[in-house]
């Protein structure tokens, strides 16, 4: 069903954009970013049409040594992927929701996948929200199985951790590709030389938690490495959620994808639109948006006293939702988000943005001009 070397595609051409049967894809220009039915990502430059790159990015969230979340003996769909085609936060935005239904085995657990791209860039952010349907906690560790495919050809490429930028480099010849975890540290990278069968629970599990950074492994075979990252281990508890963001970056040579990785360090800082300030909140609060009358960005500040699931909404006259800004778990702290209107071509007048944590709910009234 889901066999990594085969897909069909059913290509309707929306501009730079495309549309599959629970399939999407964007190009920004330089990037083609593919995200397959239960989550697979595959990237291409300069676009979908041309040389691939990444054969797979999927996510893993281990509970034990025999109970490993993966795409290949895992996933199946909870929420179709789809394109957003009115992103807030970037200008291409693929969505799409996992469960584990495929073998209804442990952990049973929600992946909700994110995938940002700008235009004209060499690189794409990935956010993944992994919500807990096991009824009880369990520490989860959660990382990524990347199956690198440079230039169209498989094997006998390196994998390269450079420490000074915090960045895994696949490369082969002048092509790189990067990846980062952009929202904490890297605890473990670990590289083999792909098999088939590999997709194994106690191997996902053991590889996940090698505990260590490997500096550098080099295939010597034609069929090339996999890439399995980590970070540290995360309690989670029912209905609970770990929410962590990977930039990806491809360059012609290493100058370049370092560059383009530059480039979404600098975007992350802004999708995420977080100021955290380390002094103690004693209360839920939401603020007036700053400024207000508005065109086309505004500031809205909001105060949680302590961790939860947090939504921050804007709505129409009509009550109508417009945008999801914020829904995901966040720790306490002041926050202040950045909202453009963006993509969303709206027009000018009276818009209410509503914000919900735990048992706080408030609302208050902005205005845009044009």
């Amino acid at each position: 069903m889901k066999n990594i070397f085969t897909y069909l595609l059913i290509v309707f051409v929306l501009s730079a954009t495309f549309v599959f049967a629970q399939e999407a894809a964007f190009n920004t220009g330089k990037l083609g970013v593919y995200v397959g039915e239960y989550g697979r990502i595959r990237m291409f430059t300069p676009d979908t049409g041309g040389v691939k790159q990444i054969e797979r990015i999927s996510v893993l969230v281990g509970m034990n040594k025999e109970s490993v979340f993966d795409y290949q003996n895992d996933a199946d769909v909870e929420v179709a992927t789809s394109l957003n085609t009115s992103p807030t936060k970037s200008d291409f935005e693929i969505n799409g929701t996992f469960n584990n239904a495929y073998s209804s085995a442990p952990p049973n657990i929600l992946e909700k996948l994110t995938v940002m791209g700008w235009n004209d860039g060499g690189y794409a952010i990935l956010k993944f929200i992994i919500t807990s349907n096991e009824v009880e906690p369990f520490n989860a560790i959660c990382g990524l199985d990347i199956v690198p495919i440079l230039d169209g050809e498989y094997g006998l490429d390196t994998v390269t951790y450079d420490a000074t930028n915090n960045i895994i480099r696949s490369h082969r010849g002048a092509t790189n590709v990067g990846y980062k975890l952009l929202s904490e540290p890297l605890v473990s990278l670990k590289s083999i030389e792909w098999f088939s069968g590999y997709e194994v629970d106690t191997n996902y599990w053991n590889w996940l938690n090698a505990g260590s950074i490997e500096p550098q492994y080099v295939s010597t075979t034609a069929d090339g490495p996999v890439i399995i990252t980590s970070h540290a281990p995360k309690q989670v508890a029912k209905r609970g959620t770990i929410t962590f963001y990977y930039a990806v970056a491809i360059g012609a040579n290493q100058v370049e994808m370092l560059a383009n990785m530059n480039e979404a360090q600098s975007k992350y800082k802004l999708i995420t639109d977080v100021e955290e300030n380390n002094s103690v909140v004693k209360n839920f609060s939401l603020h007036q948006n700053y400024p207000n009358p508005f065109n086309p960005s505004t500031i809205i500040k909001y105060e949680l006293p302590e961790e939860g699931f947090v939504q921050l909404k804007i709505f129409n006259l009509l009550g109508q939702e417009v945008a999801t800004l914020i829904d995901e778990q966040q720790k306490a702290g002041t926050y202040n988000y950045h909202f453009s209107t963006g993509n969303l071509n709206l027009s000018a007048g009276i818009y209410f943005y509503t914000l919900n944590a735990g048992y706080f709910s408030e609302t208050k009234k902005m205005i845009l001009l044009k």
